[in-house]
């Protein structure tokens, strides 16, 4: 029987796949692509965007009106000290060098070494309108204390760095669960398509303290992972291709390579990996233009660089990103965060000069972020953040000049400004020495619940089944809005 399959002697048979492969080659095969694409590819069924598992970052609605659009996280490694830039306390300056170890010996937070009480070597003042208290540090910041509102009664769970750091971001002391911007993307998707929806600025010095993990996605799908941006030389690399190409044969081209994604997405659903890298690649096609503009502050003017401190060498890096944040802002980004490098404000010696030098690198960088902010009209809409995992200790660790401070998760201190945080106030407080939250505790848990609430987010109602659970940024801990410091 003659075989009607077999191949033509001395001939390449030509399949599908290959007549395919050689028409996308040239123009022509481009525009018999757009020509046969119906018949080739069922676009109804391609485009049926109801199929379970199928994520993306689509700007969806939030569970009742929101006052913040966007976030900008300006996360401090290492924690700063609270009673020497936000908390005096005048105890501490009437019984300096009295013995307190004692006293706090049995706590699970108790230091591995410790002195006596130690008063803040810096001067405090109160300032603005609202007569909220900065020390001498931060002399830019203190300008803006009307915009903010000051948490003195912050507390969490763990009094080691890595644990208490995954605490503030995912919501438990261990790894591998997805961050609070990662949560927030997948709420609530993105207004701008050609950017990142969650974007991180981090040093060019180096990573935080524990790497990349502060962004991850965890168990939500990758889609949601927060993506670094460089802010030196090119904001992502290979982002622009080695040649140039007709826009209709890129635009055909891709059109192509889409379609060609979604059948192989349709026949294997689920796959969040498969899902992340087919949409990173999208993204990045369409950020070709965008994220090169965003990052480029070449376009601001001399004196709103001199606002952030751009060109000083103590306050070029993080002034950059803190302008670049407000760009993102303003073409649409969700959530943003600001890391610097290590944990340089874990000051267990040396705390007068190594507080000096953090504040020197990030007061007026972060006092310019608030001012353009708000004479833009944009931090109605815009949650600023800063704050570290927890704070330092009212005692000394080892005496001497050297002095520093050890962990202190009882009580700190963070801020919030804009999108519906009331401005000018200080809420809560710790005990006559700073060491414990006694009026008003705001946890950790309590903190997630109310950004997510300024966002438009029931803390409750954002879940994810993970393996049978309907996981949540709380996780299983109680929370409580904290309704004092909402507008």
């Amino acid at each position: 029987m003659h075989d009607q399959q077999s191949k033509p002697v001395g001939k390449q048979a030509v399949t599908r796949r290959s007549f395919f492969e050689r028409a996308v080659d040239g123009l022509q095969g481009a525009a018999l692509v757009s020509l046969l694409s119906k018949d080739l590819y069922g676009a109804a069924s391609v485009n049926d965007r109801t199929q379970e598992g199928i994520y993306d970052l689509k700007p969806r609605a939030p569970h009742f009106p929101a006052t913040a659009k966007s976030v900008i996280q300006l996360f401090m490694n290492g924690a700063p000290s609270h009673v020497d830039l936000f908390d005096p306390k005048p105890m501490l300056d009437k019984h300096h060098g009295e013995p307190y170890f004692d006293k706090i010996a049995n706590d699970v937070s108790f230091p591995k070494a410790a002195g006596g009480l130690m008063r803040s070597p810096f001067k405090f003042q109160q300032h603005g309108k609202s007569g909220i208290w900065v020390s001498e540090l931060m002399p830019h910041f203190a300008k803006q204390v009307d915009n903010v509102a000051m948490i003195r009664s912050m507390y969490t769970i763990h009094p080691e760095h890595e644990p208490a750091l995954f605490m503030v971001h995912s919501g438990r002391i261990m790894p591998g669960r997805p961050a609070i911007g990662s949560w927030v993307i997948y709420g609530l998707g993105t207004e701008n398509q050609s950017l990142p929806a969650y974007v991180v600025l981090d040093d060019p010095l180096g990573l935080p303290i524990n790497g990349v993990q502060s962004w991850q996605s965890g168990f939500l799908p990758p889609v949601f992972q927060g993506t670094r941006l460089r802010t030196n030389g090119s904001p992502i690399l290979n982002l622009k291709p080695e040649a140039e190409t007709p826009s209709e044969v890129v635009r055909l081209t891709r059109d192509l390579l889409g379609r060609l994604d979604q059948i192989h997405k349709r026949n294997h659903p689920g796959e969040g990996q498969l899902d992340a890298r087919i949409a990173s690649y999208e993204l990045a096609a369409r950020m070709q233009m965008q994220a090169s503009d965003a990052l480029d502050i070449s376009k601001e003017t001399d004196a709103t660089c001199q606002m952030y401190g751009i060109g000083d060498d103590a306050t070029d890096s993080y002034g950059k990103r803190c302008l670049m944040a407000r760009r993102l802002v303003e073409r649409g980004v969700r959530y943003i965060q600001i890391y610097i490098n290590g944990q340089i404000w874990d000051h267990h010696t040396n705390l007068e000069s190594g507080m000096r030098s953090c504040c020197l690198r990030t007061d007026k960088p972060v006092a310019g972020l608030l001012e353009d902010l708000n004479q833009r009209g944009l931090l109605k809409d815009t949650l600023v953040i800063w704050g570290g995992e927890f704070g330092r200790l009212p005692i000394s660790q080892l005496g001497g000049a050297s002095d520093g401070r050890d962990h202190n998760p009882r009580g700190f201190c963070v801020w919030m400004a804009g999108a519906g945080v009331k401005p000018g106030i200080s809420y809560g407080n710790t005990d006559e020495l700073g060491y414990k939250a006694v009026e008003n505790p705001v946890s950790v848990t309590d903190w997630q619940a109310t950004v997510l609430r300024l966002l438009g987010l029931d803390y409750q109602k954002l879940t994810f089944d993970d393996n049978g659970l309907k996981e949540k940024l709380t996780s299983v801990y109680e929370a409580k809005i904290v309704e004092g410091i909402l507008a």
